[in-house]
This record gives C-alpha cells, structure tokens and sequence, in this order.
C-alpha cells in the first residue's frame, strides 16, 4: 500500500484579524502587483495613470479589495475566488460582515464606495455584464457628523502661536491657510510659491488626483502668510538647498510633513484648553461649516472644498441643522 503524506494545512486569515490587523497599523498593500489577477492590476494601473492617484490611495483600494477576496474565500469561493462574478447579495453581506467585525460604519461606506468605483471600471472594460454594486442598500450605514469647532474656537487656537519667534510666525500662517482655504493637510504640505496669487487674493490648490481648483483666501491669512513669506521663510532656507514649498521646517529647511502639521494644530489646541480630537482636516470641516451656517450656496462650498460628488458636501448641512436646533433651543422661549 503506498504511503499517504498528509498536506499541512495552510493558515487562513479570518476577515475579523484582517480588519484588526488594518485599524492598528494597516497592511500594506501594493497597488500595482500585490495582487496578481489581471482585472485589478488593470483598475490599480487605471487609478495611478489615468487618475493619477497617489501611493496611499492606491494602497488602500488594494486593502479594501483584498478584504473582498478574502471574505469570498471564507464563504467557501475557493481559495482564488473570482470576484468578477460576485453577486450583489454576496456584497451586501460582506458589508455587513465588515460591520460586525468591527469595522466603523464611516470605514465601510468607503470601502463600499470603492468596491463601486471598481466595478464600474470594470462595467466600462466590458469585464462583466451588470455592475452588483448597484442595488446595494447603505441606508443602515449610518454617517458620522465630523467633528468642527466654533468660530470662538477658531480664534482661540490661531491666536496662541508667538509672533516675536520665527515658529509662531511660520505656525500663525499656517494656522489662518488651513481656515481660509479649506485645504487638505497634503494640499498645504505641498503648496508651492507659485500657486500663490495674492494680489487676487486666490490660491491654486492640488487636490486628490491632482485636480486643480482656485480658491479665495482672506486679507488675515494673506497678511499672515506675507509676514512669514517675507519675514521668516528665508532664514529657514539652507545654503545650497532650493524649494519653492511654502512652509518650511525650521532646522532642515524642508517642506513640512504632514505630521508636523499634525503636532502644530495639536499644540496649539492643549494651550487653547480645546478638548475636541482635532486634526488639521478639523479646519477643513470648520471652514465648510461656518461657510454653510453663514448662508453659502452648498454648490460653492463643493467647488471649493474639490469634492467630485456634491453628497459628500452634504454632510455639511446635516451639521448645520444641529446648529439651527442648538441655536432654537438656547434661543426660543419654548425651545
């Protein structure tokens, strides 16, 4: 009788450890090549040529994708599954699964977003017939308001940086460009002297996928940005070292990461006494809600924040609307 040599059995990944795994330290996730099947590698090259998405960007839709596959491999798929013929109920669960995994429900509206995108590059190659991200009921995934300070608020943090230093300087304009312009982090990270148009009063910002948009930027943060651009930019430059980045960091001379941008906010919010998890994108969100409490057209705002889908603006109004009842209830003789 021959003998049998029992295969080992290979590990497996649950979809909970993957989902662990990323909310601690995120897998990484090559979009190019980790993953070997042909139609993705033609949506990753799509998003990086076409789209002209960055490497982070690209990574996370490579995370969100293999969380899919290995769902599908779990739901006894096979340990290739082929998810070009995944069906919209398969989906269904699998966000469903995600949330019960752990997942915040903001996380998997992403990710749902991005299996649709997917799907409908794939619609548009005629890789499948019908696109199974259409039908897909998110109305039990819940938004997340994001969390915004007050126009009080505002001022408490941008006052506090020290105007006689070089850094308070640098930090007060950094501050005023965040509120004025809305900018993401990286857009700020990024900017360039030439993008600048004071004169205007504008300011050309790059956002995701390098989409270009003009912006308006007040006389404080321009008066801000000219002392630090005239004042104090230039001792912060190095002898032999030429940028044209805007902000720059003190002793290297440069550009600001984005986590320096991170520890400014940070700062200045602990001697401000503000409590509120803030983040630089906490600007952001505080410049499109005070614009919309103020009485803005929510098209206008969209324009200026750069977001492609006028329903991610939206968000914004919802805030405004727990605006309007705090301001009813403090203010109405029966509120």
């Amino acid at each position: 009788m021959p003998t049998v040599i029992a295969r080992p059995k290979r590990s497996k990944r649950t979809l909970d450890s993957l989902v662990r795994a990323d909310a601690i330290n995120g897998s990484k996730h090559d979009g190019n090549a980790s993953i070997p099947r042909k139609p993705i590698d033609l949506y990753m090259n799509y998003l990086r040529i076409e789209r002209g998405l960055s490497t982070n960007s690209l990574e996370a839709y490579g995370r969100d994708i293999q969380k899919l596959e290995l769902y599908l491999t779990g739901s006894g798929k096979g340990a290739r599954p082929d998810i070009t013929r995944v069906s919209s109920a398969e989906l269904q669960k699998f966000l469903r699964a995600l949330g019960e995994a752990g997942l915040a429900r903001a996380s998997v509206v992403r990710i749902m977003s991005g299996l649709r995108g997917f799907y409908k590059f794939l619609l548009t190659e005629k890789i499948v017939r019908t696109d199974p991200t259409e039908n897909l009921d998110v109305k039990s995934l819940k938004r997340n308001l994001p969390d915004v300070l007050t126009i009080e608020e505002v001022e408490s943090i941008i006052t506090q940086p020290d105007l006689n230093t070089s850094k308070g300087v640098r930090d007060r304009a950094i501050l005023e460009f965040l509120y004025a312009s809305g900018a993401r982090v990286s857009e700020a990270t990024g900017l360039r002297l030439s993008q600048l148009f004071f004169a205007d009063g504008l300011v050309k910002l790059f956002g995701k996928g390098k989409k270009e948009r003009v912006v308006p930027i007040g006389g404080m943060a321009r008066d801000a940005m000219d002392t630090y651009l005239s004042k104090v930019r230039p001792l912060f430059l190095r002898t032999g070292k030429r940028t044209d980045a805007v902000f720059l960091n003190q002793e290297r001379g440069t550009p600001l990461s984005r986590m320096s941008v991170w520890n400014i906010v940070r700062e200045y919010a602990a001697q401000a006494k503000i409590e509120k998890r803030l983040s630089p994108h906490t600007f952001r969100h505080s410049f499109a809600t005070h614009l919309i409490e103020g009485g803005a057209d929510l098209r206008i705002v969209q324009e200026m924040l750069g977001h492609a889908d006028i329903s991610t603006t939206e968000i914004y109004t919802h805030v405004d609307r727990s605006y309007l009842q705090e301001v009813h209830r403090t203010f109405h003789p029966r509120g």
